[in-house]
């Protein structure tokens, strides 16, 4: 019965997105209407092809092959999003790398958004959602909740960033701060969303182990949260159901206030608070060490949930938006560097009387660094937020180079040491193929962020200065172009450290897929171990 339920889905899909293709009012919209007709169309034959055919045994023991499918994923994005991301950077530097011959596509314009997805959300995104399901399955000694639910919730997310992308380079977003991709596009999301939500309660309400580690603490309230950030800054009345359009239910300042209120807290929960899950599980583990306090872990994550969610507006002071909402956000975004440093302390902390493993295990060092650049960015971002210091920070590469710390420093180091924590464990092999070139892959990666962070910390208060500067008159002493022209050394800088790092991901990839390959198997593990 279920199996011609599903059929018929399929094909009313199908359908639908073949008249949609017919009367689309873009292009966008036309692409995303064939490509959903194409898979839709696949699908139903190759569950045609499968009627009648015995049903599989039931399987046992941990749900690890959409973790496996995930690290791929994720390792796919990451050099995709990094190789835009190098592209764009010798952009700004030698515009003459917006091709004639490849516009409107490839320019800087549509480039951007692209690379900025790709990295956040494909790459972090698909490295939160794998390694969430490992870690709730680890510490809850479960299988994951719902069957097949996971998988709908890898392919589902995976077909949300294929339509977000092709959208961007297609020219069809809501043009919003963060370039949100079309309203059917948000709708599917939502979807996709919500039954990853279901997957992860679910596997936590069926656990075997009474307590519930601090990690899927943290890795709810991201999912909670970011849930709730989507639906309310997407809010939108499609122009025609056969178009891309659609008119935006908040305008003006308020609408600037929604966006910002979503933008810091996707870096808040998305970019933190996932990504702490990560820190709590993984940095023990590697570390063969509990946390360092337990106790700590929880003022943290109460802290932190409380007081991110209202810094949003600190990025819109000296705009038409009241003073007294810049202000607190601005407060909180200061009272917001002490439990973020409380975090920072209890991951490095976990170390104690294994700080020994630093020089033998590049892995624990990828981690440490991660810690870092989290305790740094925390630092930086609460400071930026200062009026005084925003009016020189602001508009400025200071903010990319603020922004690049921590997604490439944090997110990225940390991501790192999970997929090489995760690989042999997930492949069943003893141990990864080169030791040798985790730790190259460690020295580009930090010396490639080291790079990119400085150079523009360098020409982002070179830039604020060259603009505020006036003479004897009041007037301005520098031009716009007198800046640009300024900074081109800086970003030439900026560039070959996107490259060194792209190098370090790409020599990741190498050792990841050698690993599977040639590692010698280990004895296979018991199908359902206590909870790690």
């Amino acid at each position: 019965m279920w199996d011609i339920v599903k059929l018929i889905a399929l094909a009313l899909i199908a359908l639908f997105a073949a008249i949609a293709a017919n009367y689309a009012r873009d292009a966008a919209y036309m692409v995303h209407a064939l490509l959903i007709m194409l898979i839709a169309g696949g699908m139903f034959l190759w569950n045609v092809r499968r009627v009648g055919e015995p049903k599989p045994a039931p399987q046992v023991g941990y749900m690890d092959d959409v973790i496996r499918a995930g690290v791929v994923a994720t390792a796919f994005w990451g050099v995709t999003g990094f190789l835009v991301g190098v592209y764009i950077a010798f952009q700004l530097a030698f515009p003459v790398l917006n091709l004639d011959w490849a516009q409107p596509y490839a320019n800087f314009g549509r480039l951007r958004p692209l690379h900025t997805s790709a990295v956040i959300f494909a790459f972090g995104g698909n490295a939160l959602i794998c390694t969430s399901f490992y870690i709730v399955q680890r510490t809850c000694a479960t299988r994951l909740w719902g069957g097949n639910l996971g998988w709908f919730v890898f392919w589902g997310y995976n077909l949300f960033i294929v339509l977000a992308a092709t959208g961007y380079l297609l020219g069809a977003t809501q043009s919003k701060e963060y370039a949100e991709p079309e309203w059917y596009v948000d709708l599917w999301l939502t979807i996709v969303w919500v039954a990853y939500l279901l997957v992860f309660l679910g596997t936590l309400m069926r656990r075997k182990e009474k307590h519930i580690y601090v990690a899927n603490w943290f890795l709810l309230s991201f999912i909670v949260t970011v849930a709730m950030l989507h639906v309310v800054n997407n809010l939108s009345v499609p122009v025609s159901i056969w178009g891309s359009r659609s008119v935006q239910l908040f305008s003006g300042v308020q609408d600037a206030m929604t966006q910002w209120w979503y933008g810091h807290n996707a870096v808040g929960f998305f970019l933190t608070a996932g990504f702490l899950g990560m820190m709590y599980y993984f940095v023990p583990k590697q570390a063969e060490r509990p946390i360092f306090s337990y106790k700590l872990s929880i003022i943290h994550f109460w802290a932190l949930i409380f007081l991110y969610i209202w810094a949003g507006p600190h990025h819109l002071h000296y705009t038409a938006l009241p003073d007294w909402a810049s202000t607190l956000g601005m407060v909180f975004s200061v009272v917001l560097w002490m439990p973020s440093w409380g975090g920072m302390i209890n991951g490095l902390m976990t170390l104690s009387g294994a700080w020994d493993k630093l020089r033998t295990d590049p892995i624990i060092r990828m981690m440490v660094v991660s810690l870092g650049f989290y305790g740094m960015s925390t630092f930086e971002g609460p400071m930026m937020s200062i009026r005084a210091v925003n009016s020189l920070s602001h508009y400025t590469d200071w903010t990319i180079g603020h922004v690049h710390s921590g997604a490439l420093g944090w997110n990225g180091m940390i991501t790192f040491g999970a997929l090489y924590f995760l690989v042999p464990r997930l492949w069943n092999r003893e141990r990864l193929y080169s030791l040798s070139l985790v730790n190259w892959h460690f020295w580009l990666a930090t010396i490639g962020i080291v790079l990119y962070a400085a150079s523009m910390w360098v020409t982002g208060i070179m830039e604020g200065l060259m603009w505020r500067e006036v003479d004897a008159n009041g007037f301005l002493v520098w031009g716009f172009a007198d800046t640009v022209a300024a900074k081109f050394p800086m970003y030439v800088v900026r560039a070959l450290g996107g490259v060194l790092f792209l190098t370090g991901a790409l020599i990741m990839c190498y050792n990841l897929w050698m690993t599977v390959r040639r590692s010698p198997a280990k004895e296979a593990a018991p199908a359902m171990a206590p909870a790690e």
